[in-house]
């Protein structure tokens, strides 16, 4: 069996096919129809099972059969297959996600524990920051000193969102930055100060709403390490203390 083949085999169980299922589908699409005895040359399944397997197929949608004797088989097309198989998925992904909404626990009042997150990898990181600037309601600042940290992604969210009415303020000691958040329209871009500057470890930082903060750093590796919060007090105070510092550079300006 190639490696192909059976990355597709674990695509389809992924999908909720079995082993037998996913076999039986994929050869039938080989020989175009058959017997069993032709399904069971064609692939590793026993001819005992390609019976009860076939059978399941059809309740799926996935087969068709021809009551001759014996009893041929015939796969739907593949585009009427994705799109069965595209419809269940999300069917059971609503029924799942549905009975999860169901049984959260909601904050009851008592003590709670303040939601500070930890986000590895520049594409997870890079996820989050711009879930957090799509929630923006009233303002964004958004900073970074590496061009690659200021994504097609993120910088189409800070357009919506300053097209939006949002107040977006970009900082960055690099002019690269800079220079793609100033043709950004409604974007306030400006440099920090000289004494900001120096800080070779700094990845990103996100501020949302004046309660939603992200911070990242650049580990020895390379690769970028961040934390965030939003809604909690965590959030509120570092906000506040980075809203000082933010005063200073608007005065510096």
């Amino acid at each position: 069996m190639s490696g192909d083949e059976t990355g597709a085999l674990e695509a389809f169980e992924r999908l909720g096919l079995t082993s037998y299922e996913a076999k039986v589908f994929i050869g039938l699409h080989r020989i175009g129809s058959g017997t069993a005895r032709d399904v069971a040359r064609a692939v590793d399944v026993p001819r005992s099972q390609v019976y009860g397997v076939a059978e399941t197929l059809e309740e799926r949608g996935l087969l068709e059969v021809q009551q001759s004797n014996p009893i041929r088989y015939r796969p739907v097309s593949v585009d009427e297959a994705r799109e069965i198989l595209r419809d269940r998925f999300e069917t059971e992904q609503e029924r799942a996600f549905e009975y999860v909404e169901d049984v959260r626990t909601e904050p009851n009042g008592q003590e709670e524990q303040e939601d500070i997150w930890t986000v590895r990898g520049s594409d997870r990181v890079d996820d989050r920051v711009v879930d957090l600037l799509s929630d923006a309601d009233r303002r964004i600042v958004f900073g970074t000193r590496l061009p690659e940290l200021l994504t097609d992604d993120i910088e189409a969210a800070l357009d919506e969102r300053a097209a939006a009415g949002v107040d977006v303020v970009g900082v960055s000691a690099t002019e690269a930055v800079r220079e793609r958040l100033s043709r950004l329209e409604g974007v306030d871009v400006f440099t920090p100060p000289a004494h900001r500057q120096g800080d070779d470890r700094s990845g990103r930082i996100v501020i949302v709403d004046d309660d939603a903060v992200l911070l990242s750093v650049i580990d020895d590796d390379g690769s970028e390490t961040a934390i965030w919060s939003s809604g909690s007090l965590f959030a509120s105070v570092l906000v506040q203390l980075i809203q000082v510092d933010e005063q200073t550079l608007l005065e510096s300006r």
